[in-house]
């Protein structure tokens, strides 16, 4: 007669299901993302939302609200955003809105952190430390050197893609 520990039966791994969960959390409907500046939140659910918040702009405070979320500094971010600091905080000061190209970087890359929070179950120490090292799938750059553009934005997204189906990341 075999007897079977039920222990070890419950804790392994299944490829199957867990691209089953993968694709559960992809294909939520209620995604939603927000911003919250020192006033108001910026909330969008779909492309065409994220579209308008882009055309309406963003305000400054949004910058400190990556800064926190991905743990830049705001100088690091001003970098990816090729932002002086007087510029920065002269148009902070005055209550200006970023600019159509910056609002939407800083809109994906809201939905990237999630995402890559997402994919490494809420741990933001392993996620921070994946986002610093270099990459062989992104040519051995950092995912963080690429948040500087929407087309590097995307490869670090498709990196954590494979990283969540088991695959070289």
């Amino acid at each position: 007669m075999e007897v079977k520990d039920q222990k070890s039966e419950s804790k392994s791994f299944d490829p199957k299901k867990s691209i089953q969960r993968a694709r559960a959390v992809r294909n939520k409907k209620d995604q939603k993302w927000s911003i919250k500046t020192p006033g108001n939140t910026y909330a969008w659910s779909s492309k065409m939302d994220r579209v308008s918040l882009i055309r309406a702009g963003l305000p400054y405070e949004s910058i400190e609200f990556i800064s926190d979320k991905s743990n830049l500094s705001i100088k690091q971010l001003l970098h990816l955003l090729d932002m002086p600091q007087t510029t920065y905080n002269k148009r902070k000061r005055d209550n200006h809105l970023l600019s159509g190209r910056d609002s939407e970087i800083i809109l994906v890359l809201t939905e990237l952190l999630e995402f890559g929070l997402d994919v490494f179950n809420d741990e933001k120490e392993k996620f921070h430390r994946w986002l610093q090292k270099p990459n062989i799938s992104l040519g051995g750059a950092t995912p963080i050197s690429l948040f500087d553009s929407l087309t590097g934005i995307q490869e670090v997204r498709n990196s954590l893609n494979r990283l969540e189906y088991g695959n070289l990341a």
